[in-house]
């Protein structure tokens, strides 16, 4: 409705207004502050796109993590037993359990600014319906990354709830994580949407995860 207002608000018949050129108030106060406002509708229309696919979106994020933590925790891990970790000695569930969010939240942060930007961008020419208005670039793209982190929030967020539920997690200590977990999310979809700029279709994701995250997951001490 925001953008809809906004771009009926931005048609020629507003010109009687004054003798400037089209859409020159954008840039003058209090419109300037527009991107205040449309990020956050931006992001509102994100989350209410993504509500009637919360349930297989969460899924389909904490799935492959809970299959590595079973796999690993609780098979090789009746192998390792315990590990040493900073001077202390704790079960090799609970170390892989710590790497296993931290990767939850890479993932899905990722896999939302490639797969699902690519689309919007391209596919569905959402970005281009958006654009149509006084929104810019920068304000799109700045929506882009928030939601990315937001969803790999999300899905970080349940899984500590299925771990807690395990008993891996005993201390409500861990929700000091989650402005880190945060700042992961946006690292990572600052750098998916980088690739995703220049990519020219699906097939040009292999690389980034052939090359970058594959090596980033099995040689940073996740596992």
């Amino acid at each position: 409705l925001n953008i809809v207002t906004i771009a009926v608000a931005s048609l020629p018949l507003f010109r009687a207004f004054g003798d400037d050129r089209v859409n020159v108030w954008v840039a003058d106060p209090p419109f300037v502050w527009l991107p205040g406002v449309m990020v956050p509708a931006a992001l509102l229309g994100h989350l209410l796109v993504w509500r009637k696919l919360a349930i297989p979106s969460l899924v389909g994020n904490i799935a492959e993590p809970l299959i590595w933590l079973v796999a690993f925790g609780y098979g090789m891990g009746a192998l390792v037993g315990t590990v040493q970790f900073q001077g202390l000695t704790v079960p090799y569930l609970v170390f892989l359990a710590s790497g296993s969010v931290c990767m939850s939240a890479m993932n899905a942060a990722t896999f939302e600014a490639l797969y699902s930007a690519f689309s919007r961008m391209h596919v569905q020419k959402t970005w281009d319906s958006i654009l149509n208005t006084p929104v810019t670039l920068r304000d799109v793209v700045l929506a882009e990354m928030l939601w990315a982190s937001f969803k790999s929030l999300f899905s970080v967020t349940a899984i500590l709830l299925i771990m807690t539920a395990l008993g891996i997690v005993t201390t409500p200590k861990v929700l000091l994580a989650w402005p880190l977990l945060w700042l992961a999310g946006i690292t990572f979809s600052c750098v998916a949407l980088i690739f995703n700029a220049i990519a020219k279709g699906y097939d040009f994701f292999t690389f980034y995860f052939t090359l970058c995250l594959t090596p980033m997951m099995f040689l940073s001490g996740v596992f």
